[in-house]
C-alpha cells in the first residue's frame, strides 16, 4: 500500500521537532557535572595514594611508586580502548555510562580496603616498614582490583566526555554554533581546572585530617553523584551511534596501499583532475606528501573497483581520498606527540614529590597551617594559571611587536620552549634532591 505524502511530511516534521528537543545547552549541566565529579574523585585519590600504600600496606617507597606509576600508565592507556569501543561499536553515551559505573565500583572497593580491618595487614605500631607484616595475596588482589576498575572506568569517561558534550551542541545550520561550542570548551576546561584544584586540596586535607575511611568515602560518594547526574540527563541527550571507526579506516588505507603497490603514481607536476581517484568527499585528489599512501585511493580498474552508485566494491582494496588524508594527518602529528613522551614521564613522578614533601617543614608560618604533602601539586597549577594569564595579556602584545605575528611565538616555538624549560626544571629538581639527600645523611 502506497504511503500518503502528507503523512510522510507530517512524520518528518514530528521527527524534526523531536530532534530539536534533544541536546542543547540544557544538557551541559549534566555533562560538565559528570566530568567534574569524576575528576575530583579520581585525582583526589591519586594525590595521597603513595602514603596509603606505605602506611597501610607496608610497601617500600620504591615499590609503592612502581605500583602507582603502573596504575597511571594503565589509566592513560585505557582511553585508547574506550575511544575504539565508542567510535566502533557502542557509541559515546554507552561508553561513558559504563565508565562511570565501573569507576564507582572501583572506588567502592578501594573504600572497603580502608573500612574493613581484614583488608589490610596489621598495624606496625611504630616499627619500621621493613619489620611490618607484608600484605597477603587476597589483600593485594582486592587493592589491585579496585585500581584496575578505576583505570577501566577512566578509559570510558575521559576520551568521550568532551566529544559527547560537543555532540549536544552540534548544529551546522546555526551560524552562532561555533561561538556556542567555543564557550562550551572554555567552561569545560574551567570546570576541569577547578575540579583538579579541589581534588588536590580539599580531598587530600580530608584524608589527612579524617583518615582513610572518610577520605576514600568522599570520592566514592562524588563518583556516585557523577553517575546519577549523567543518567538523569539520559532522556535529553543526543545519542549518536558510530558509523565507522577511524582505526578500521586507517587499517583499510594501509592494506589498500599495499594491495595497489603495483600502480604507478602520477607525476607530481601533473593535473590531479585527470587521474582516477576515489573521491567520496569534496577532496578531489590527495596531497603530494606521503605519496606512497595515495595508491590506496587510486582506481586501477573502474569496472572491478566501483559499483553502480560510485562506491568502492571492496573498501580494503580501494579507499577514499578523505580516508588517505586522515591517515596522513595522524602520521604528521606523531612527531609532535612523541616529543611529549619524556615530559609526560617527568610529570607522572607525582609520588616522588609527595615523598619529598613528607619530610619537609610544610608550615606556611611557624605554628600555622600545615600543607598536606599530597597538596603540593597545587603550586604547579597556580603557576600555570598565572603564567597563562600573564603570557596572554602581557607577553604576547610585547612579542608581537618583534615577531610581527599576532600570537607572538608560533605553536611549535612555544612547545620547544616549554620542553627546554622542563629539561631545566628536571635538572634543578635533581640538584635539589642531591642536596636534600646529602643533608639527610649528615
Amino acid at each position: 500500500m502506497e504511503k500518503n505524502p502528507c503523512d510522510q511530511i507530517k512524520h518528518g516534521e514530528e521527527e524534526k521537532h523531536l530532534t530539536t528537543k534533544l541536546g542543547g545547552l540544557k544538557t551541559l549541566a549534566f555533562v560538565i557535572s559528570t566530568e567534574t565529579f569524576e575528576k575530583v574523585a579520581s585525582f583526589g585519590l591519586h594525590a595521597n595514594m603513595i602514603l596509603y600504600l606505605i602506611n597501610e600496606y607496608h610497601m617500600s617507597n620504591a615499590k609503592g611508586a612502581s605500583v602507582l606509576f603502573l596504575w597511571s600508565a594503565i589509566s592513560n592507556f585505557m582511553p585508547i580502548l574506550g575511544a575504539f569501543l565508542s567510535d566502533s561499536f557502542l557509541g559515546r553515551f554507552r561508553v561513558i555510562a559504563l565508565g562511570t559505573f565501573v569507576s564507582l565500583l572501583g572506588m567502592s572497593l578501594l573504600w572497603l580496603t580502608a573500612a574493613l580491618p581484614q583488608a589490610t595487614p596489621p598495624q606496625c605500631n611504630g616499627l619500621a616498614t621493613e619489620s611490618c607484616a607484608s600484605p597477603k595475596a587476597a589483600q593485594l588482589a582486592l587493592l589491585f582490583s579496585s585500581l584496575a576498575l578505576m583505570s577501566t572506568g577512566a578509559g570510558g569517561i575521559r576520551p568521550c566526555a568532551l566529544a559527547f558534550g560537543a555532540d549536544q551542541l552540534y548544529n551546522p545550520s546555526n551560524p552562532e554554533n561555533k561561538r556556542v561550542l567555543q564557550s562550551f570548551f572554555n567552561w569545560y576546561y574551567v570546570s576541569v581546572g577547578l575540579s583538579l584544584m579541589v581534588s588536590i586540596t580539599v580531598i587530600v586535607y580530608i584524608q589527612d585530617a579524617a583518615g582513610w575511611v572518610i577520605g576514600f568515602g568522599v570520592p566514592a560518594g562524588l563518583m556516585f553523584l557523577s553517575t546519577v547526574m549523567f543518567l538523569l540527563g539520559s532522556p535529553l541527550y543526543i545519542k549518536l551511534m558510530p558509523d565507522k571507526s577511524l582505526f578500521t579506516s586507517f587499517a583499510q588505507v594501509m592494506v589498500a596501499a599495499w594491495q595497489n603497490k603495483h600502480l604507478a603514481l602520477p607525476p607530481m607536476e601533473s593535473d590531479p583532475g585527470i587521474w582516477y581517484y576515489h573521491k567520496g568527499s569534496k577532496l578531489i585528489a590527495p596531497t603530494q606528501k606521503l605519496r606512497f599512501l595515495n595508491k590506496a585511493c587510486m582506481i586501477g580498474n573502474p569496472e572491478k573497483d566501483i559499483d553502480m552508485d560510485g562506491r568502492a566494491i571492496n573498501p580494503w582494496n580501494l579507499c577514499t581520498v578523505k580516508q588517505v588524508e586522515e591517515l596522513k594527518a595522524l602520521i604528521k602529528v606523531l612527531p609532535i606527540w612523541s616529543s611529549g613522551i619524556m615530559i609526560a614521564v617527568s610529570i607522572s613522578q607525582h609520588s616522588f614529590q609527595v615523598l619529598q614533601a613528607r619530610v619537609m617543614d610544610r608550615h606556611l608560618i611557624p605554628g600555622g597551617l600545615k600543607i598536606p604533602a599530597g597538596s603540593f601539586g597545587v603550586f604547579a597549577m597556580i603557576t600555570l594559571t598565572i603564567w597563562v594569564a600573564t603570557y596572554d595579556q602581557i607577553i604576547v602584545p610585547l612579542l608581537s611587536k618583534f615577531t610581527k605575528r599576532s600570537r607572538g611565538f608560533s605553536l611549535k616555538e612555544r612547545m620547544g620552549i616549554g620542553l627546554a624549560i622542563s629539561c631545566v626544571a628536571m635538572a634543578v629538581a635533581a640538584m635539589v634532591e642531591s642536596k636534600r639527600r646529602a643533608t639527610a645523611i649528615r
